[in-house]
């Protein structure tokens, strides 16, 4: 099967341009879900080692692919069975391949883990999910009290990051929603007292987008724009409104979207540093978060433009970033507007993630 494009895409096509992001498409759900299901395909097949529960061997990305994974089985109740029996595997291969466990040095990269059995345990309703996340949250909390307030980055407390302080907000306040009464206070302190702390430090610059952390220095903002932090941050955001029921933090990850839509994209297509992910082949994954968790604040406060800004972007990346013959068709790059670059896990995973959340946002 082909991808058939829409007569507004080919009319972009012939003229050189790309559709404003809130333009919507004609595309049908059953074609992105389609694509998605090709593309993660793709990336099993291409990248993922079951003997250690990882895609080409990246252990914070594979996290992020588990909670793509997740996702698309739950746009597409075909792929239920096969989804569970993959992130099943990964829960203990990649467990065993750590040591036994979802720790290391980083506070992010265990942040990105808690994130990710959340997301099977919805799926699955499956208990121990949720119990690895509530372990790992555990451990979390051990780098709070950080030189500026917050979280450190690392157990060797050299940075305060916005991903991981975000992160930490996301699961506190995920945790928050769904484990009982009587754990919830715990999990809903910390992630109250997280968001007051994110909000009051100026990570954010005129254009509502978050910087990348803070200065040991005089605790200043500093830092490039990240497309995965105004990801993590919408993401954080929407739970601890679900948590409160206080509208203000819908507001707050409205802006950021609306940021990030206004000045991290070219012609409306979502792009990175131009300096990434060549620099680091694991930043191709940060336009999977923040498209991600954009589907959360669509599905929280509904908005025309996020559909149109996500279903152009998944039109782009089938159209223009992706190898459509030869041993390698199938793989997507990490710039959505094409030309092919930079294939990885990463790149397809972050991809992926695009593909269903125009899928979950279009009928």
């Amino acid at each position: 099967m082909f991808w058939l494009p829409s007569f507004s895409f080919l009319l972009c096509s012939i003229l050189g341009v790309t559709a404003l992001p809130g333009r919507q498409r004609a595309t049908p759900k059953s074609d992105y879900i389609r694509d998605a299901v090709d593309a993660a395909r793709v990336l099993n097949d291409e990248w993922y080692n079951d003997s250690n529960g990882q895609w080409q061997d990246l252990w914070w990305n594979s996290a992020n692919v588990v909670t793509t994974l997740g996702g698309l089985a739950q746009v597409d109740s075909d792929y239920k069975t096969t989804g569970i029996g993959i992130v099943e595997g990964v829960f203990s291969a990649a467990k065993g391949s750590n040591g036994g466990t979802w720790l290391n040095n980083f506070y992010d990269d265990e942040g990105w883990w808690a994130l990710a059995w959340i997301k099977v345990y919805d799926l699955t309703e499956d208990s121990r999910y949720l119990s690895a996340a509530e372990d790992i949250f555990g451990d979390l909390k051990t780098g709070l009290g950080a030189t500026c307030g917050g979280q450190w980055w690392d157990k060797d407390h050299t940075s305060s990051n916005t991903i991981n302080n975000a992160l930490f907000l996301s699961v506190a306040a995920s945790l928050a929603n769904r484990v009982g009464n009587d754990k919830q206070a715990e999990y809903r302190d910390a992630a109250t007292s997280q968001v007051d702390w994110l909000l009051s430090k100026g990570l954010d610059n005129s254009n509502n987008t978050f910087v990348d952390g803070l200065s040991l220095d005089d605790c200043s903002p500093e830092g490039d724009v990240f497309t995965y932090n105004q990801g993590a941050m919408i993401g954080g955001l929407v739970e601890v409104n679900k948590l409160t029921g206080n509208s203000s933090y819908l507001d707050k990850a409205a802006e950021i979207a609306q940021g990030a839509m206004d000045h991290l994209t070219s012609d409306g297509i979502l792009t990175e540093l131009s300096i990434y992910p060549d620099a680091d082949q694991t930043a191709a994954q940060f336009k999977g978060v923040f498209v991600r968790n954009l589907v959360s604040l669509q599905s929280a406060r509904p908005n025309s433009d996020y559909i149109g800004f996500l279903q152009n972007n998944a039109d782009a990346l089938w159209a223009q970033d992706r190898i459509d013959a030869g041993s390698n068709e199938g793989q997507l790059g990490s710039a959505w507007q094409g030309p092919v670059t930079s294939v990885s896990a990463a790149s397809q995973s972050s991809a992926l993630d695009c593909l269903v959340a125009a899928a979950a946002v279009s009928s």
